[in-house]
């Protein structure tokens, strides 16, 4: 007899907004399939004991959790010793920027999720990453040819702060490039182990600029120290991780490695819109960046 884990969101609806939540989140992942992102197994609209709506989504259940509590397990009342190392994080960042691809460029109607941050990304057992919680999602109305620029006018935007991006705050359109944004800013989060709410982070210093100000030379000065770090970790981060200088700073390729994915985190999450690059090309350059790590790393294993 086949048997599952399921997870099931079951949704407040004495929360405002929660029943267009609940809306917005079916119309999103009805017709859309891609690896990376959380399946919806059915949902349920119906009335309970009580005579109340109730409303619940279910899905696969994620055997790792959250993104969030693997950044910050001290944060969250988390036991685990496992860090995530440098190809793992990678590999993560590689599979969220495959889903918003998808989402932008590879659907009939473009899709902005709005809310992405590492609470809102699953790991499954072998820590795939599945992009999740689409209740405050956008299906853009298609105003031009070009899905980076089509937009939707919907008013009351929502998101989290840090993640949002500036120009939503002063009332501009959604548009795919503040999903760039707020991938650009998980980017740098993954890699510094830095939220972008850190108490670090005053007087106008944000975390953008706090790793702009550090790259290329004092990259290390900004990077989680648990990137590199020997022990549970996969074989070419530890091979890596062995061909450290005797001072403890890492060769010149691995270096190249982590600037090259902190670049790509500062060009996402730039100020201006038109300046981010697409998902298309995150995703590329991701990818370039892991065949690189793995050429020169894999044959030291």
């Amino acid at each position: 007899q086949w048997k599952c884990f399921v997870a099931i969101k079951v949704l407040n609806l004495q929360q405002h907004g929660a029943s267009k939540s609940f809306i917005a989140e079916c119309n999103a992942l009805k017709n859309i399939r891609h690896r990376n992102l959380v399946k919806i197994l059915t949902y349920c609209s119906s009335i309970d004991s009580k005579g109340n709506d109730f409303k619940a989504l279910v899905f696969n259940f994620m055997e790792n959790g959250s993104l969030e509590i693997w950044l910050h397990p001290e944060e969250n009342g988390n036991n685990q010793t496992r860090k995530l190392d440098f190809l793992q994080r990678l590999y993560i960042a590689i599979d969220v920027a495959s889903a918003l691809h998808y989402l932008h460029d590879h659907c009939e109607t473009p899709i902005v999720h709005c809310n992405l941050k590492p609470s809102n990304i699953l790991l499954d057992s072998d820590l795939t990453a599945h992009v999740g919680d689409f209740g405050l999602a956008k299906l853009l109305a298609e105003s031009t040819n070009s899905p980076s620029q089509s937009q939707t006018f919907s008013t009351g935007i929502k998101g989290t702060i840090g993640y949002m991006p500036p120009e939503y705050g002063v009332g501009s359109s959604v548009t795919t490039y503040g999903d760039v944004y707020s991938f650009g800013i998980l980017l740098l989060e993954m890699f510094t182990g830095k939220r972008p709410t850190h108490d670090v982070f005053t007087d106008g210093l944000d975390l953008h600029n706090f790793v702009k100000a550090k790259l290329p030379r004092q990259v290390m000065q900004v990077v989680d120290p648990t990137l590199l770090t020997p022990g549970e970790v996969g074989a070419a981060t530890a091979a890596a991780a062995e061909n450290m200088d005797n001072d403890g700073s890492i060769d010149d390729s691995v270096r190249e490695c982590v600037v090259s994915v902190l670049q790509i985190g500062l060009k996402c999450s730039t100020e201006l819109p038109k300046d981010r690059m697409s998902m298309k090309d995150a995703t590329s350059k991701l990818n370039d960046i892991k065949d690189i790590f793995l050429h020169r790393h894999q044959k030291l294993v």
